[in-house]
This record gives structure tokens, sequence and C-alpha cells, in this order.
């Protein structure tokens, strides 16, 4: 299967947002238990000894960073997972977050999904290994932090229920999922949905001892023009007192993530929770509490109320991804950092910042990213503000290629 990078797979968020030229992509407090800063409890092996956050994403979805194909030996995967974490470590980072649900399935022997088809390239078929154990094993060995990343919504990348597995959950319960501008979704405004996805990935939280659990940016789905998500009979079922759709929306993406955060401290206490959203929560021109921006709103257009979940303290750390350069007019990396800032002051949510490594250098992007020193700038920049905790690079096969040098300009001015 061919790699597919990040703004491929997020066309709908570039899409959705005011373009002048630079393609854009684009907690409260887990209850109970404080956060612990990431970093603290490793390093004795390797891992850069430090409070801050220094981490990678390494996506699975689509065999996008790991594996790099389909149907390679386990040995073969395992090796190409090991390399990945030596040259975390190697990049002075110290934190990878690891996608281990891409698509309803599964990273582990899990007995509610099926494994990935991105090992196999069938789903439901077992690899001969088991990825999350070892990846926690070698992580922890390297004195690097291992999160499990999940997407908690998405069932496939196509509309056609047919092509998965017989005993996936969707099949044996289509009326959970809804097909969207073709693509296949859980419907979060079905208690049925968020009570089985939670139990789906708490498993993995019950079985191995992640040091954070961690929810990416899609929740209702990007918006794309000329199509809509059909939750009438959900909203008919489960709307209650709410007297518009979107409150009812937002409402069940707020169960669906303080359930996760409630479930983590039960089965796993002290294994924190943090979330990565779109990086925009509400234009200003929308709402004065917003951000100086002209950009998607997750708020609005996904239906996520991040802004909440970390005044209301329900997840342990942001990460907002914040993937445009400095000076970008529709959402300013400049404008963003203090929003984000005022917004965790005085939370106890720690606040770090996803960075799009992928765009050094890209031919197809604004000026600014063919400077290698872009990324860099974000790190001084944020560090004039102390809510700011770390940052976190997109993605792997990035962190290990660096092509453009704008990695090591990061680790020579940041990480020495």
């Amino acid at each position: 299967m061919g790699r597919m990078t990040r703004r491929v797979f997020a066309a709908a968020a570039l899409s959705a947002l005011a373009m002048t030229g630079d393609g854009a992509s684009a907690a409260p407090r887990r209850p109970g238990g404080g956060p612990r800063a990431s970093g603290e409890a490793r390093g004795a092996a390797g891992g850069a000894v430090t409070d801050e956050m220094r981490g990678v994403w390494l996506a699975t979805v689509a065999n996008r960073d790991w594996p790099s194909r389909t149907g390679l030996s386990a040995a073969e995967q395992r090796a190409e997972l090991i390399a990945l974490l030596d040259a975390t470590v190697r990049r002075r980072l110290n934190t990878v977050i690891f996608q281990v649900r891409p698509a309803a399935d599964a990273l582990w022997p899990s007995p509610y999904e099926p494994w990935s088809q991105v090992l196999t390239g069938t789903q439901g078929g077992d690899p001969g290994w088991d990825p999350l154990g070892t990846a926690v094993a070698e992580a922890h060995a390297r004195g690097l932090e291992l999160h499990a990343w999940f997407n908690p919504l998405r069932v496939a990348t196509h509309a056609d229920l047919t092509r998965l597995t017989p005993t996936h959950p969707a099949r044996r319960n289509p009326g959970w999922v809804v097909t969207y501008a073709g693509k296949l979704y859980y419907n979060p405004g079905l208690p049925e949905v968020r009570t089985f996805v939670r139990t789906a990935m708490l498993d993995a939280v019950e079985k191995y001892p992640v040091d954070a659990v961690h929810f990416d940016d899609y929740f209702y789905p990007y918006p794309v023009p000329g199509h809509s998500f059909d939750d009438d009979a959900a909203y008919d079922a489960h709307g209650g007192d709410f007297t518009n759709r979107a409150d009812w929306r937002r409402d069940n993406i707020d169960r669906l993530v303080h359930g996760m955060a409630t479930g983590i401290r039960e089965v796993r206490p002290g294994t924190r929770f943090g979330i990565s959203p779109f990086g925009v929560w509400r234009n200003a021109e929308t709402d004065p509490r917003g951000s100086d921006t002209k950009a998607l709103q997750t708020y609005d257009d996904l239906y996520a109320d991040t802004r909440k979940w970390v005044r209301q303290n329900w997840v342990d750390y942001i990460c907002p991804q914040l993937y445009w350069h400095i000076g970008f007019a529709a959402a300013d990396y400049a404008t963003l950092v203090p929003w984000w800032a005022k917004t965790a002051r005085g939370t106890g949510t720690r606040l770090y910042f996803g960075e799009a490594l992928y765009k050094a250098g890209d031919p197809a992007q604004p000026a600014a990213w063919q400077d290698p020193a872009e990324l860099s700038r974000h790190l001084t920049l944020a560090s004039r503000y102390p809510e700011a905790g770390g940052h976190v690079f997109f993605a792997a096969e990035e962190v290990v290629a660096d092509p453009y040098g704008a990695l090591a300009r990061v680790i020579a001015d940041h990480y020495q």
C-alpha cells in the first residue's frame, strides 16, 4: 500500500480552512490523580532526561510510518519498530505516541476488534506477535514513554461494510455505522457505541502499562461540502431536551471523553489521558473567547469542545495541532500559542504543541516552510510561555529521515 501523508488523510480538514497558500490541516484533567510530566520517570536507558515533552507521532493508518508495507514477517515488523524507537532516542526525544487503533481495529490481541490490516494486509489476520506489548516493553527499556494512540470513531477509510471482516462489530451492528463522504464512522450519538468503543480501548489499558492514552483530532468527521452526517434516528431517540443538534452532538463527544477519562482511572490509576485536537477551538469573530483566526472550528465543525476539556480538567494534557507557520494569516502559530497558554493557565492540564515536521521543505508549502529554522523558531516562541510543556512532531518517518534538517536544527537549538 502506498504511503499516505498527514495532508492526504486529513484532506477534509485542509480544505475547510480559509486558504492563503498554506495547506492547513488542519484536558478537563482526568478525574483523580495529578498529571505527571512526560519524561519524569524515564531516561535511565537513553531517553532524554527532562520533564519537557519531546514526542513523536508514530502513525500506522495506511502504513503511514509503520510497518513500511503490509505482509512483512513478524521479525521484519519488529525490526522496523525497534529501529524507529532507536531513532527516537538518537533524536533526543522522550515519548512515542503509537497509533494502536487506526480504524476500529487493533495492534494487540483484542477480544473486541480484529487485528489491523496494516500488519498482514488482511483485516483479522494474526501477525504472529504482539506489536503493542513489544512497543511498551522496548520503549521503556530505552527510557521512552509509550502513549497508546486511539482513533475512537473511524471504522474504515472506505464506504463498503462488506469489505470488513465478517466478525467485525460494525458488520454485526450496521445500525451503529454512518457512511459519510466515502468513509465509515461509528455514530457517537448512540450510547451503545460510546460504551463499546470505550470498552474496546480500555482493553489495551488493562493489559499493558502504557504511560498515557491518546486521542487524535477526529471526533465527528471533518466537514466535506455536499455531505451530511445522517444521525436523524439517533437524534430522535436520544436528543432528549436538547433544542438543537449541535449541542447534542457536543454532549455526545463530552460523554465519550469524560467516560474514557473515568475508565482509565478505574482500570489503571496513574495512566494519563491526552488529546491532540485541531488547533482552533473557535474564531474570535464567532466567540469573543476564541482566537484571532479565520479557520475551521473544533467546537462548531467537529462538535468537540476542546476548551471545556482543558478548563474543567478532564484530560491530563492537551496537544493542539498547530500545523501552521509563524505569520500565516488564517491561523498564525504566533497567535495560537498565547491563546492556548491562556486557556491552560491555572487548570492543571499540561499543554504541548503539535508540530508539522512533515511540512518542512515540502515544495508545495509556502516559503516559510522552506527555511529549516521555521520549527526551531516555534520552540523559541513557545518557550516564552510557562504553560508550554513541550512539543510533539508529526511524524515518525520524518523524524528518522529529516531530509531538510529541520529537526536537526531543533535539536541543536533546543535539545542539547
